[in-house]
């Protein structure tokens, strides 16, 4: 093989890894919206009406919270979808859940993962707080790199404000 074809066959072996990772909420979780991981492993789907399914976890529950501007202060709001969070949570032993914390794009990149993880580490304090077992929850900060609507207004800026609850199925089980 000539430089040339090793170069090209590299350069494609790393634009393969590359590529997103179709089961980026590991095998079993629940993403924001509800979306299962492609295998689903050992977690029973359910629907919206199931009070077991994740599926009613990020739907009727809601598995998202969101702030003010540059603010990591829970509201009313958010501390009433985060009772209902951890009160599932606690009546169900065998889901873990990480909490992602996002920020808008306005703002520097360092600015807004030190904002998205104040967000994550209040929601969790949260459910620490109604008796949800902290080493059940793990937090992770996106900044704006992970925004819900892309435009430069107000009313995107507010979506991508946000704390999102990802569950999965922990492998133990219950």
């Amino acid at each position: 093989m000539n430089f040339a074809t090793k170069a090209a066959l590299a350069v494609a072996i790393l634009g393969l890894a590359a590529c997103s990772n179709p089961d980026k909420y590991g095998s079993g979780a629940t993403g924001p919206g509800g979306t299962l991981g492609p295998a689903g492993a050992g977690i029973t789907q359910g629907g919206i009406n199931d009070p077991n399914s994740p599926a009613y976890f990020s739907q009727t529950i809601g598995d998202m919270v969101h702030f003010s501007v540059d603010q990591s202060t829970l509201s009313d709001t958010a501390r009433g979808i985060l009772t209902q969070q951890a009160s599932w949570l606690v009546s169900h032993p065998s889901y873990t859940a990480i909490i992602e914390g996002h920020a808008d794009e306005q703002g520097t990149r360092e600015y807004n993962l030190a904002l998205g993880a104040r967000r994550a580490n209040a929601a969790q304090e949260f459910l620490v707080s109604q008796g949800v077992a902290g080493n059940r929850l793990r937090t992770v900060s996106y900044g704006k790199e992970r925004p819900l609507a892309i435009c430069s207004t107000e009313e995107c800026y507010a979506k991508n404000r946000r704390a999102v609850t990802v569950i999965s199925q922990s492998a133990a089980g219950s």
